[in-house]
């Protein structure tokens, strides 16, 4: 097991989900001067973007990330999803947020079973930290906190042996298994199957300091090559042409982690029959867990370490819908397996304050008080979970 997944899991969820974010809200850019009070413009966008960010590179929370510890259970990682995403003026709704991490979360599925080797994984955090320096170019700032987190990053895993980069991969993938939900972009581009399970390539460049398949040798008690046989391996192998850089500005060759959403077409999710299937075994997400109230603890310590901006005076925020209509998002919501919806987490803070006092503190945070009416502007919808914390 290893302690050092978390920043990993994290930080390349964050950048899916700036992603998609990005994506959708230029859809549905208008032009600043045709634009009404509840319609999104391309000042919203940067601006969401730049709050997210922000956030999600607060130095406390980074601090408290890159603490060693143990990987959270879905559900627990999903709410600080939910508390990231709602820390601007947008506003999702339960169907939208659902879709919103089913999209995260199988687009880097994707990508880390595609990783050549398991330091690769390294390479495609870096790949999503730099397209999201290419959203806040203009924030000097928040372009400081990305680039604090980057010499974390190889001040952290740049001594790492590719056993432990082993450990930390195989920890990504047990986090992932059982998730099976249809993308239409992979299915299109026929790299996931109808069931939801990826298509591995048998074809491409081989992991840098390897040798195209192909080619035995033998070699005698003394370690001289006697002998070679070759052999059918079925793919389409090359040699990899130079190793990606691990160096805050460089060539990463690897291209898992850059953007897929930068051509403009429609993304849809489903669930496969077999993530049907395997909601009956997702009782580890609902069912109490003797490690559930530590685990508690430190999500609260994490999420206590994002500074919230919260939208002030009558503008109560934009509303976001990752659908085409609100038909379809309402359809979404009724749809989707129960045992497969991150809803609430109630964290009990206040029955004891002496031992929870900390806890407690940071419960306060969340409190939103006054919630916007359905006639407020921009801002209809706020999580359940932010409604009852």
């Amino acid at each position: 097991m290893s302690l050092r997944t978390l920043p990993l899991l994290f930080l390349n969820l964050g950048g899916e989900m700036l992603y998609i974010l990005d994506h959708r809200l230029r859809a549905q850019n208008i032009p600043g001067d045709k634009a009404r009070k509840d319609e999104w413009t391309e000042v919203d966008r940067k601006r969401v973007l730049n709050d997210i960010i922000s956030t999600m590179f607060n130095r406390k929370f980074i601090e408290e990330l890159f603490k060693p510890q143990e990987l959270y259970s879905k559900k627990a990682l999903r709410t600080v999803y939910d508390r990231l995403a709602h820390a601007s003026i947008m506003r999702l709704n339960q169907a939208s947020m659902d879709k919103l991490y089913d999209l995260m979360t199988m687009a880097f599925k994707y990508q880390v079973l595609l990783c050549p080797r398991p330091k690769d994984v390294l390479l495609v955090t870096f790949n999503h930290l730099d397209a999201i320096k290419g959203f806040i170019q203009d924030s000097p700032t928040i372009l400081h906190q990305v680039d604090e987190t980057f010499r974390q990053l190889t001040e952290t895993y740049g001594s790492l042996s590719a056993g432990e980069f082993q450990l930390i991969r195989q920890m990504l993938l047990i986090f992932f298994q059982d998730l099976h939900i249809r993308v239409s972009i992979f299915l299109k581009d026929k790299v996931q199957n109808s069931n939801g399970r990826f298509v591995l390539p048998v074809s491409g460049p081989v992991p840098w300091g390897t040798e195209v398949p192909g080619l035995i040798r033998m070699f005698n008690h003394k370690g001289e090559e006697v002998r070679k046989a070759e052999f059918k391996h079925g793919g389409s192998y090359v040699a990899a042409p130079k190793e990606g850089s691990f160096e805050l500005y460089g060539d990463r060759v690897l291209k898992l982690g850059t953007n897929m959403y930068s051509v403009n077409r429609p993304v849809e999710t489903h669930m496969s029959g077999a993530s049907k299937n395997a909601a009956a075994r997702t009782q580890e997400y609902t069912a109490p867990n003797p490690l559930a109230k530590e685990e508690l603890n430190l999500l609260a310590r994490l999420m206590g370490g994002m500074e919230i901006k919260k939208p002030c005076g009558p503008e109560s925020g934009f509303r976001l819908n990752l659908f085409t209509t609100d038909e379809e998002e309402e359809q979404a919501a009724l749809s989707r397996p129960e045992e497969l919806s991150y809803e609430v987490i109630n964290i009990q803070a206040t029955q004891d304050q002496q031992r929870n006092e900390e806890l407690a503190r940071i419960m306060g945070e969340f409190e939103i008080t006054d919630p916007p009416s359905r006639s407020a502007s921009k801002g209809d919808d706020l999580l359940a979970m932010m409604d009852e914390l």
